[in-house]
């Protein structure tokens, strides 16, 4: 079985790409290189797939799959040019004898995805599925888009927030309070929660708080009017810290044959929006 073989594999088990939403998202093998690499036995673990990450993941000859949380191949096409910069990337990869595999919404919405992960760093409680997936596969009963978290003790806003960039390694982070408190005086119970851009998983949920990458302007002035405090953090910082904490280990122990095969990280991956 090939490195990109066991990597589906394991993937179908972790994440099963009947929980992505397909009706938009485009997730699964996107490059399948036709020779790949003699020897390869790394899989290559990135939130987004940019020209430095690829880059950093081609210079080790041992990177025989990447893995991108986000699809770097989105939209449809008639045509592979160097001109456009997704397309010259899976180019690149293919000549290059490496794979690449997005799961995206899957890795959201299955059990012990990413968004079970922020849940766990908001402290004491216990979490549901905001919308639940019909019919999941037999391991996967409770997977869906988003997570409702309920602790067991009210704190103040400003707790949620220190926990929040505890969890996910943030010197700073957005916040929106309810209009007529403070960070300090408002109590929070519920907690919505939605990786990367969540406002149309969190818009109407009631919640005291929603917790999410990045909101709409608009969208962040509705939820304080309606009494509800609002945390960003930046689409991807919602995602990367996942990659190290639970995916690579998991990910190790999931694959067929995975003795012999290493998961490395990107060092170079980050957010592009940094407050400064």
């Amino acid at each position: 079985m090939s490195l990109l073989q066991r990597v589906v594999k394991a993937m179908d088990h972790l994440a099963p790409l009947s929980l992505a939403e397909t009706a938009w998202d485009n997730v699964g093998v996107l490059v399948e290189a036709p020779f790949p690499r003699q020897n390869a036995n790394r899989i290559f673990l990135t939130i987004d797939l940019t020209t430095p990450v690829l880059e950093e993941a081609l210079k080790d000859p041992k990177v025989g799959v990447i893995m991108a949380y986000h699809p770097p191949l989105f939209r449809s096409f008639k045509r592979l040019t160097l001109s456009d910069e997704k397309q010259a990337i899976a180019l690149k990869c293919a000549a290059s004898g490496v794979s690449v595999y997005s799961p995206h919404t899957s890795l959201d919405n299955c059990r012990n995805g990413i968004n079970d992960w922020l849940a766990s760093g908001l402290g004491n409680g216990s979490t549901t599925t905001i919308n639940a997936a019909s019919n999941p596969p037999e391991n996967q009963q409770g997977a869906g888009s988003g997570r409702l978290h309920v602790l067991k003790e009210k704190v103040p806003l400003e707790k949620v927030v220190h926990r929040v960039k505890k969890h996910l390694n943030l010197p700073h982070l957005r916040l929106c309070t309810p209009f007529g408190h403070t960070p300090a005086d408002f109590l929070v119970e519920k907690i919505a929660i939605c990786a990367g851009s969540g406002g149309g998983v969190l818009n109407g949920v009631d919640a005291d708080l929603y917790l999410t990458g990045e909101m709409g302007h608009h969208e962040v002035l509705a939820a304080a009017e309606k009494g509800r405090g609002v945390i960003l953090c930046e689409h991807t910082n919602t995602e990367r810290g996942y990659l190290s904490a639970v995916l690579r280990e998991t990910l190790l122990k999931t694959l067929q044959g995975g003795d012999n095969v290493d998961i490395v990280i990107s060092s170079v991956d980050r957010d592009p929006l940094v407050i400064v």
